[in-house]
């Protein structure tokens, strides 16, 4: 049994527990505001980790903006990405998902605790007006998303990082706020591996890039700026494990050379989670 199916299985009474408390919530939004729903969808997240021995490091929080909305853009590697960056990450965020996925049981009612934003990949104009609610709820509310510029992601990923979508960083373009690359390693091994048993894995805040540092830059500027922090990060990341012997050198250039592809600007934007 695979550690995604095993989670389940030994948090089922949790996963019954939280999706009724989040449809009671739910019928009347306003009695909970965002930070409470937000502590919930914490809760949950903390349960099932530590019941299946799962745990995020992370570095670089004390780099986060102190005010305002800001837009992360993460590496992309399996479902557990979203659950691990909100365990460690205090104050309320939301993400963006394919609506195709959004739906599904106990994502659905996450994606209501925390306010999150579907896209139809179909529809670039839906895509759009999500993109113009989020920049303005980041501009007025001081919003904080999560948008995963690879869009999709592979089974067994390996810490391989793909070509980074421009168009993921329209919205920080429209509200002119910071964006805060993140460095995912290890998370794919939680529940898009073959793995199995307790994980932990490591997200990296990496220096925000505030609008006056991209403000005339061309969206494709802007993504290869973000995915290179984030490719020599994770250098960086098994580099050091290397020398202190704590696992093996990876290696990397290999790795990503693999996966180095144009960039095809056509693409229409795709944000599975």
């Amino acid at each position: 049994m695979n550690n995604f199916h095993k989670t389940i299985l030994i948090n089922i009474h949790r996963i019954a527990y939280y999706i009724a408390k989040t449809r009671i919530w739910m019928k009347h939004p306003e009695r909970h505001d965002l930070k409470q729903r937000y502590q919930v969808a914490r809760k949950m997240v903390d349960s099932m980790n530590k019941s299946a021995g799962y745990r995020t490091i992370a570095s670089g929080l004390e780099k986060l903006p102190k005010e305002g909305g800001y837009m992360m853009y993460p590496n992309h590697q399996g479902k557990y990405d979203v659950p691990g960056i909100i365990s460690v990450h205090e104050a309320p965020l939301s993400f963006v998902m394919d609506m195709d996925r959004a739906h599904m049981v106990l994502v659905a009612e996450y994606m209501m605790l925390v306010d999150g934003k579907e896209l139809d990949l179909r529809n670039i104009r839906q895509n759009i007006t999500v993109f113009k609610e989020m920049a303005d709820e980041i501009t007025k509310q001081g919003r904080k998303f999560i948008l995963f510029p690879e869009g999709g992601y592979e089974e067994n990923n390996q810490n391989v990082v793909g070509t980074f979508k421009p168009g993921s960083f329209k919205v920080a373009q429209m509200a002119k706020c910071p964006i805060v690359p993140i460095a995912l390693v290890d998370s794919y091994k939680v529940y898009n591996s073959p793995h199995k048993g307790p994980v932990t894995t490591y997200a990296y805040f990496l220096d925000p890039i505030y609008y006056e540092e991209y403000k005339d830059m061309k969206t494709p500027e802007i993504a290869q700026k973000v995915e290179n922090r984030i490719r020599e990060k994770i250098r960086e990341h098994f580099a050091n494990q290397a020398l202190t012997g704590n696992e093996p050198e990876m290696d990397y250039d290999h790795a990503l050379a693999d996966s180095e592809s144009e960039i095809n600007y056509d693409q229409p934007l795709d944000c599975n989670g």
